[in-house]
């Protein structure tokens, strides 16, 4: 029998059975936004525009509109939370330790925190630069 099963008890994994479907439901979820705003995000970038790209005052134009402010934050946001969820379950198909899994949480906690506290920052910026 593998050792790292054997350290958690049937009640452990249940419990993180239940977790795990609900951060799963969570990730599809993320990814289905992601498709639509990846959508919107290409052709409003590179299908609408002339030439296929947007220059800086045309970025900083568009990135204006409010709701398109919105909705690149919410791009960066789901963008974040998919991609460490992703990489949560990758660290737990590898069955680690119950106090490696926790502490690999909360790598992946902060980072996601710092990188959506980052790309939000950058949104704003962007977005004051054109206002």
């Amino acid at each position: 029998m593998d050792s790292t099963m054997s350290r958690r008890s049937p009640e452990q994994m249940a419990a993180r059975r239940d977790r795990s479907g609900s951060v799963w439901l969570v990730q599809a979820f993320s990814g289905l936004i992601l498709v639509a705003l990846l959508g919107i995000h290409m052709i409003a970038h590179h299908y609408i525009v002339e030439g296929g790209l947007r220059d800086y005052q045309q970025v900083l134009d568009y990135v204006s509109n409010p709701i398109i402010f919105t909705l690149e934050v919410l791009f960066v946001i789901l963008g974040v939370t998919h991609s460490m969820l992703g990489v949560r379950s990758i660290i737990g198909d590898l069955r680690p330790s119950a106090g490696v899994l926790r502490a690999a949480n909360w790598v992946l906690v902060i980072v996601g925190a710092l990188a959506i506290g980052y790309g939000i920052y950058l949104a704003v910026a962007l977005q004051r630069l054109a206002g």
